[in-house]
This record gives structure tokens, C-alpha cells and sequence, in this order.
């Protein structure tokens, strides 16, 4: 673990907005030591828009790395300006970056912003072009599709190369079996679970795009063992290893972990009816559904972060799973109580750099029949 870093962070767009990447590298403020990397394409996008895009991902880097301070060096005179509070975020595309870019800086004890010249900041820059020309070459090949096909993509007016979520969630335990509330309770899979996850790996075993090269989608997983149990299924079918993401956990109940649905509303029917129509209610001694929502937002904005344009595997909980679709449908919190998600179901979710995003698959479970 490095106690304090520099984050180099830059972004680019060949037209402004036009085809657009960022890079961002981060150094031991000490050695000067390169201690990580990150370059993503974000397809068209504004320079500013990419410019931020690399701060994220290297403030990100910076926190996986558990760094406690952090000196940002940028030649984005806008960005600097915005992050140390001197200028005012007044288009309306750059606010959610900036509250995310500030979200991810206070986990940090202390975040520095310095302006530098483009001559200072020539890694990031040579990152944010390398990763503007890969966007360029995986896009070439989209020109010689005929034009009397029309891609899903282009009813929704969504640019770029979209990260692909695969939710999955995990297999039957003995909880699920009572119906009871569980949350942060760590239950196994039941024998049953274990033939839904072996069922669910089969499944994605045998699609296209989650081997490439001979390397496995990355699996990330909910750190509770029913999680953990599935996606390890998962990983066995494809040949990968399985990562976790305390994001991705399961809604803490409180005090009516392990409670039937009639045993909470025994105890307190008046509390648990406002709780079921007020998402910002906690269980007692629990979590709300708007906290988990935003927890798992920030999951989601750091896998991007991390893993932009590529297929990954989440193999979580019901709430999480919901919230990620609510994410992609853009839909308000009462879809949490409409839709239902089965044991080890597979839906599908895209969400693409411009803020778009796609649903193409919810609660299917054919491969258990």
C-alpha cells in the first residue's frame, strides 16, 4: 500500500465531441514509481466530458491502491478549477461527473488539484490517444454492415462501446426456500442451489463473447457464500477467477434479518407498511432501498471505471440486481416492488459512455427448466 500518490489524469475527443478516450496513470508521490495505468474509449463525447472521465478513473486506481492522500495533476485548466471549488458546474452533462469525481475524492483523507502544462501531462495524454485509437479500430468494422440492418442501438441514439453487465443472481438456500429476510445473513446453497448455479454456469459457458482470446469476463460477486458459491460455478465453466465487490451485497434487514414477511408485520405492521412504500425507510437497525441504490450506483460506476467497453459476470442479490436494472430502464423506485427476479436468474443490462444505456434481458431462467 502506497500513503500518498499522484494521479496524472487526461482525456481527448477527435472533434469535440467526436470520438473521445481518457487515460489516467498514477505514480508514488515519493519514487515517482508507476503504480498503475487506466485508458478507456469512450466514444463520442466532448474533451471535457473525457477529461473527467480520466479523473475518475484515476482516483479510482488511487483508492484500489489504498492511498490516503492524493496530489492530481491535470492540464484541464476547467476541470481543476471545478474540483477545487473556484468555478461553478454549470452544464448540465458535467454535474453527475463532478459529483462522482467528488464522491470518489472523499474517500481520501486529502485531494489536491494542480493545473500543469499538456508538455507535463504527456503519459495520461499518450493514454487517452492509445485508447481513442483502439475505439477507432474496434468501430471500423461496424461501417460494413448493410444498411438494411438496423441495429437495437440505433433506436435509442446510444454512441460508444457499451459495458455489458450479466446479472446473475444466486442459487436457492434455505432462507429463500422460507421466504424469509435475507440480507446480510451468510447462508450457503442448498443441494438445489448448488444444481441452479452449475445450471446458470452452463448457460453462460456457452455464450459467445465471454471468452475472448482465451481469457475469461471478469466475475465479480457479492462477498456472502451464496453469492460466492455461484459465481465460482460460473468461473469453473469459463475457465476465470471470481472477484468481489462489497457493493454488490445484498439489503442489510436489521432487525428482521432471518423474519418471515408475517413475522415482521406481526411485530410492526405499521412501520413495515411505510417501509414498503417509502424507499428512503431503513428496516430497523437495517439499510434503505434508496441507500442500497446508491450504493450500488457507485459499484457500478467503479466497474465501469475499471473494466469500460467489456462483458462482465455480477452475480449478486435481488435488490442489487433491481437496482441496476432500475439504472438501465432509468425508472423510478417503485420498480423495485413490480418486478420479480427468480433464484439464479440471468438478466442483461448495457450501459453505454454517452449515459445511455440498454435492458435486453430480465429474469430469465429457461436454463433451469
Amino acid at each position: 500500500m502506497t500513503d500518498h500518490v499522484l494521479v496524472e489524469a487526461d482525456g481527448g475527443s477527435r472533434g469535440n465531441p467526436g470520438p473521445a478516450g481518457y487515460g489516467a496513470v498514477v505514480k508514488d508521490a515519493a519514487t515517482g514509481e508507476v503504480l498503475a495505468e487506466r485508458k478507456a474509449y469512450v466514444g463520442i463525447a466532448t474533451n471535457n466530458v473525457a477529461e473527467y472521465g480520466g479523473l475518475i478513473a484515476g482516483l479510482a486506481a488511487a483508492a484500489e491502491l489504498g492511498a490516503s492522500t492524493v496530489d492530481v495533476r491535470m492540464d484541464s485548466k476547467l476541470v481543476v478549477e471545478q474540483m477545487s471549488g473556484r468555478w461553478k458546474v454549470k452544464h448540465p452533462s458535467m454535474q453527475p461527473l463532478n459529483a462522482e469525481a467528488k464522491e470518489l475524492a472523499a474517500r481520501f483523507s486529502r485531494v489536491r488539484y494542480e493545473w500543469i502544462p499538456r508538455a507535463e501531462n504527456s503519459h495520461a495524454d499518450g493514454l487517452a490517444n492509445e485508447a481513442m485509437d483502439a475505439g477507432k479500430q474496434a468501430e471500423a468494422p461496424k461501417k460494413t454492415v448493410k444498411q438494411d440492418r438496423v441495429s437495437p442501438v440505433g433506436w435509442t441514439g446510444a454512441t460508444g462501446t457499451p459495458t455489458k453487465l450479466l446479472l446473475v443472481r444466486h442459487g436457492q438456500t434455505a432462507m429463500s426456500v422460507e421466504k424469509r429476510y435475507s440480507g446480510r445473513g451468510d447462508v450457503p446453497l442448498t443441494e438445489h442451489g448448488k444444481q441452479q448455479a452449475a445450471a446458470a454456469a452452463k448457460r453462460l459457458g456457452a455464450m459467445e463473447g465471454l471468452i475472448v482470446d482465451g481469457e475469461a469476463a471478469p466475475i465479480i460477486a457479492s462477498p456472502l457464500i451464496r453469492t460466492q458459491q455461484t459465481a465460482q460455478a460460473i468461473a469453473d465453466a469459463l475457465g476465470g477467477r471470481v472477484e468481489t465487490h462489497p457493493g454488490l451485497i445484498e439489503t442489510d434487514f436489521g432487525d428482521w434479518e432471518g423474519l418471515t414477511f408475517k413475522e415482521a408485520m406481526d411485530r410492526d405492521p405499521e412501520f413495515q407498511t411505510s417501509w414498503l412504500s417509502d424507499t428512503s425507510i431503513a428496516a430497523p437497525g437495517g439499510e434503505s432501498f434508496d441507500g442500497v441504490h446508491r450504493r450500488v450506483r457507485k459499484a457500478r460506476d467503479e466497474l465501469i471505471a475499471k473494466y469500460g467497453g467489456r462483458t462482465l459476470v455480477l452475480v449478486s442479490h435481488v435488490t442489487p440486481i433491481k437496482a441496476l436494472l432500475r439504472m438501465g430502464l432509468d425508472a423510478g423506485p417503485s420498480l423495485l416492488f413490480r418486478l420479480h427476479l427468480d433464484l439464479a436468474s440471468l438478466s442483461i443490462v448495457e450501459f453505454y459512455p454517452d449515459g445511455n444505456a440498454s435492458v435486453r434481458l430480465v429474469n430469465d431462467i429457461s436454463h433451469l427448466s
